[in-house]
């Protein structure tokens, strides 16, 4: 009989890392039919990831992630 690992959802606006796109860093959205949906921090288009290749963010991501969206808000890069 196979057991399959249950994967705990994380809660809404959590940064998550998706390995299966280079460690992007987004926002956890949404449960969209098989996959998450998750969006760059700060807004954009959304994405679709596996949830077996999304994990929480470590708090040294969490900062990186959040001081290069402001760097780039700071240059005019982003809204």
């Amino acid at each position: 009989m196979s057991k399959q690992k249950r994967i705990q959802l994380p809660p809404a606006g959590a940064l998550v890392v998706d390995r299966g796109r280079n460690d992007r860093v987004g926002e956890f959205r949404g449960v969209a039919g098989p996959y998450w949906s998750l969006r760059p921090i700060g807004g954009g288009p959304e994405w679709e990831a596996i949830p077996t290749y999304v994990r929480l963010a470590t708090p040294e991501e969490r900062l990186r992630a959040r001081t290069a969206y402001e760097n780039a808000r700071s240059r005019g890069d982003v809204a």
